[in-house]
Formats: structure tokens, C-alpha cells, sequence
């Protein structure tokens, strides 16, 4: 319990870095951007607002998630944390993509008069400074959290159920990149004298951000849904059970992540015919014992008595 406590404000603290950082850059990108006329720098400015609103959510989302379970939710709030991590993508994609897809359709279209950069690229330098430490502690939760489970850290970040981990990396990456297009889009306008650079800037911009939003979105949408178990993890599960002794079959499994530290296990299980009623209930005590011990995740463990084939088939020829 202690780990999964720690690996929950880990989490809070990764998301308020992230959040502190981008309030500051918003504000900084869109005085550049009211100074400099340059869409892309408004693009940028309305990217770093679209992930502040992002990480309040998902700050929201790791304190309502963290709710113990209580009568009216007797499997807990865990479930809670991706309807708010789905608002966030949503967040991402109205403030941020279509903000700067806009903005740069309407560059390219009407064109734009191009100001002083110079207050552009000082910010957008302290930018790339804050936004690449918020990256540095995301990446280094990820990498100590894939160590931990013998897994490359792309793969956790691929599979991972704390999605707000994985959307503070997302999006830290995508400002990073961002800010070098916003960049390459003043100095080729700096250079060229036309508006276009920066309209393609913006527009490079919004398609980077409806990406990330599309991917943190079907995340979300999987967990909501209901996600299992890797594969991996679940023939471990039926290892496990296997050796509790009485346990000779594991008939059905099922596997449903609640939270990232939050999973439920269902399973029949089909006994040895001659095992007591005592001897049943000892064995199942057991296994979630041992299935605890091994996956300190799985909160609730839920075995079915039920007979096997070929007792069925005998029952069915008597």
C-alpha cells in the first residue's frame, strides 16, 4: 500500500510541475504573440493554456480516483480518474488543435504583418527550458516505473493505465516540438519577409496537438471500456492460482483494470473432487493471498467453485 501511495503523488507531483510550468509559459507566449503579430506564437500561447486546463484536470482526476470505496461505489473511484484524463485529451484538442489550425489557415489565407521576434525568441527559449524539466520528471517516473517492472520505458508508456503520467510526457514532447516549429516559423518569416512560414508553423502545430489528443483519448476510452490485464501478467495470474494446492484447473479469467493501482480478478475454478468445503476456503484465501503478494495491484480477487468438464460430462451421463 505504501508503494502504490508513493507512485500516487509521484504522479501529483509530476502533473503540478507540469502545470505551474505551462501557466507561466501561456502568459509569456501570448504577450510574445500580441507583440510579434506571429500566429504561431498565438498557436503556442493557446497550446500552453489548452495543457494548463489539461493538467488541472488531471490533477482533479488523481484526487476523486484516490477516493476510498464506500457503500454507493463499492469498487471504488478508480474508474473516476479516466472520465477526467478523457475531458483533458478533449481539452487539448478544442484549445490547443483547433485554436491553432485556425489561426494558421487564417495566416495563410489573409497573411499577417510581422512584428519585433526578438521578444518571441527570448520566450520561446525560457519555454524550452521550463517545459523540457517538466519533461525531464515525467521521463524519470516512467523509466523508474518500467525499471520496476522489467519493461522498457516506450512499452509502459505505451501500456500504462496512469494516464496522467502519460499525458504530462505526450504533451511536454509535443510542446517541445511546437516550440521549435513556432521558432522555425519566425525565423523563416525573419528571413523570407512573408507570414506564410508562420502559418505553416501554426497549422503544424494544430496537427501535432490533434495527435496527441487522439491518442489520449482512445487511452482513456480503453480503460473506460474496460481493459485487461497484459498477457504476461495473466498467465502469471493463472500460474499463481494453479499453485494453491486443491487448485487443479482455472476454467475462465478475467482480468479488468480499475486504476493504475486498482485491478479486479474473477475466476471459476474447479477444485479437486475430493477437497472439503474447508479445505475450498482455505485455498481461496490463499490464492488472493499469494496473487496479492506477487501483484501488489490487485485489490479484489473473486473465485467461482465450478466443475470441470469432465465432471460435467459425468454429471450429465448419471
Amino acid at each position: 500500500m505504501s508503494d502504490e501511495k508513493s507512485t500516487g503523488g509521484e504522479s501529483t507531483f509530476t502533473v503540478a510541475v507540469a502545470a505551474a510550468a505551462n501557466l507561466g509559459i501561456a502568459a509569456a507566449k501570448l504577450v510574445a504573440g500580441l507583440i510579434s503579430g506571429s500566429s504561431a506564437m498565438l498557436s503556442e500561447a493557446a497550446h500552453s493554456v489548452a495543457d494548463t486546463v489539461t493538467e488541472v484536470m488531471l490533477l482533479t482526476a488523481l484526487r476523486r480516483g484516490g477516493k476510498p470505496a464506500d457503500e454507493e461505489h463499492p469498487l471504488g473511484y478508480g474508474a473516476e480518474r479516466y472520465i477526467w484524463a478523457m475531458l483533458a485529451s478533449v481539452a487539448t484538442f478544442v484549445g490547443g488543435a483547433v485554436f491553432s489550425l485556425y489561426d494558421g489557415i487564417h495566416t495563410l489565407t489573409q497573411g499577417e504583418e510581422l512584428g519585433d521576434p526578438l521578444v518571441s525568441y527570448l520566450v520561446l527559449g525560457v519555454a524550452f527550458l521550463l517545459e523540457g524539466y517538466s519533461l525531464r520528471t515525467g521521463v524519470r517516473q516512467v523509466r523508474r516505473a518500467a525499471a520496476g517492472l522489467g519493461v522498457g520505458a516506450p512499452h509502459y508508456l505505451r501500456r500504462t493505465s496512469d494516464t496522467a503520467v502519460k499525458a504530462v510526457v505526450m504533451e511536454d514532447s509535443a510542446a517541445l516540438v511546437g516550440l521549435l516549429l513556432a521558432a522555425g516559423g519566425l525565423l523563416g518569416g525573419q528571413l523570407s519577409g512573408s507570414g506564410v512560414w508562420d502559418g505553416i508553423a501554426s497549422v503544424l502545430i494544430g496537427i501535432l496537438l490533434v495527435y496527441v489528443a487522439w491518442v489520449l483519448g482512445r487511452s482513456n476510452a480503453q480503460l473506460l471500456i474496460g481493459r485487461p490485464l497484459p498477457e504476461a501478467v495473466r498467465a502469471g495470474v493463472r500460474e499463481e492460482l494453479l499453485s494453491v494446492p486443491h487448485i487443479i484447473d482455472v476454467l475462465e479469467l478475467t482480468t479488468l483494470i480499475q486504476g493504475p493501482d486498482e485491478t479486479l480478478i474473477a475466476a471459476k475454478i474447479d477444485f479437486r473432487d475430493v477437497a472439503s468445503a474447508e479445505q475450498v476456503e482455505w485455498a481461496c484465501e490463499e490464492a488472493e493471498q499469494q496473487l496479492r503478494e506477487r501483484y501488489p495491484a490487485i485489490r479484489r480477487v473473486y473465485l467461482d467453485p465450478t466443475p470441470g468438464l469432465g465432471r460435467r460430462r459425468r454429471a450429465a451421463g448419471d
